[in-house]
This record gives C-alpha cells, sequence and structure tokens, in this order.
C-alpha cells in the first residue's frame, strides 16, 4: 500500500493519471508518466485514459493523448483491448443498476425528463462503452471517478460514485484515499465538504 494513501501504488498512480488530465495539469501528468515503474504504462494506464474523457471531456482526453505520447506514450495496445461488436446491450443497464441500487430508478427518470438523448448517453455510451469494459476491475474504475469528481467538486455525483465504489467492492479506507487525492489544493472549506460526502457515502 502507498505510504501516502490507503490505495495500491498502482491504483494510486491511476487516480492521479485521471485527476491530472480532468484538471488539465500536464506538468503532473508528464511527471507520472517520466516517473512510471517498470511494466507501467500498461493496460490500466490505457483504460483509464479512455474513462477520463467521462470527467474530463474529450479535449483534455486528446491534450493527454498529445502529452503522454511525447513523454514516452503508454505501450502497444493488444487486440483484446479493442472490443468485437456489437456488445452486449444489456452490459451497460446492469453496470448501471449495480451501481446506483435502489436509487437507479429515480437517477434514470431525472436523466430521461431531463432529456432522453442524455439518459441514452449515459447508458449506451458510458456505461455499456466505456465503464463496463474489461481491462480494469470495477472498484477501481469507481475509485477513479471518485478521485476525479472530487477534485471537480462535483458532490452529487461524488456521492453516487462513492456509493458504487463500495457495492463493487472497494474498502472505505481506498475511497477516502482517493477522494483525498481528488482535493488536494481545493479551497480549506469545499475540500472539508467533498471529504465529509465521501465519507458519508462510502460508509467510513
Amino acid at each position: 500500500m502507498s505510504a501516502a494513501s490507503g490505495l495500491t501504488l498502482e491504483t494510486e498512480r491511476l487516480v492521479r493519471l485521471t485527476i491530472a488530465i480532468c484538471q488539465g495539469d500536464w506538468h503532473s501528468l508528464r511527471i507520472l508518466r517520466r516517473e512510471a515503474p517498470p511494466g507501467e504504462p500498461d493496460r490500466g494506464w490505457r483504460e483509464a485514459l479512455l474513462q477520463s474523457h467521462l470527467f474530463a471531456g474529450i479535449p483534455r482526453m486528446v491534450e493527454a493523448c498529445a502529452v503522454l505520447l511525447a513523454e514516452g506514450g503508454l505501450d502497444i495496445c493488444g487486440p483484446e483491448e479493442i472490443e468485437a461488436q456489437p456488445i452486449d446491450p444489456e452490459r451497460g443497464q446492469r453496470l448501471f443498476d449495480e451501481i446506483y441500487g435502489d436509487t437507479g430508478p429515480a437517477v434514470t427518470e431525472a436523466l430521461a425528463r431531463a432529456h432522453p438523448e442524455i439518459l441514452a448517453i449515459t447508458l449506451d455510451h458510458a456505461y455499456k462503452r466505456v465503464l463496463s469494459r474489461p481491462g480494469l476491475a470495477g472498484a477501481t474504475r469507481e475509485l477513479l471517478a471518485v478521485g476525479a469528481l472530487a477534485a471537480g467538486n462535483q458532490r452529487r455525483q461524488l456521492a453516487s460514485h462513492a456509493r458504487g465504489a463500495l457495492r463493487l467492492g472497494a474498502l472505505p479506507e481506498e475511497i477516502l484515499a482517493a477522494a483525498k487525492l481528488g482535493v488536494e489544493g481545493l479551497p480549506e472549506e469545499e475540500a472539508g465538504a467533498l471529504m465529509e460526502t465521501a465519507r458519508k457515502y462510502a460508509g467510513a
């Protein structure tokens, strides 16, 4: 485990990678890549990069690609990383239900009420095409989400994904560690409120 958190060193690097992309912190991203240990970047890095656009937006994901490629790249993407089409149409819904539990129907209704296409994008793209991909454990993906959402001061979504991380098998101390990495550098009041949300919904 990391001396600085309750995460393994490998998972901590992936959380920091995600946060750097979400914040557009290209200096930290360069340092992460330069200091990558033997065997990394690996598929976990590539999956974290793919997932990052859900929280950072596509432009920052694309910029992150340029930064990482300039620092040595992300190693070779194996053929097993390219998913055959079509993907099981129910895969995203199953993950969504697992993460949201009994609050899922209310979330679905709210998204559809805002705009039916938002619900379709959430289920068909975010959950089916990205978050349920093989190559990175569901609990780890949720820890990356926790770090990103804490960094973005998104308390409502932080609550959902802290609870989702717990449901997928992450430990409370791992969830709090990911959130703590996310709030680094935020104003004290905001950071405190975000950590209180993480503690509440991680069952800590």
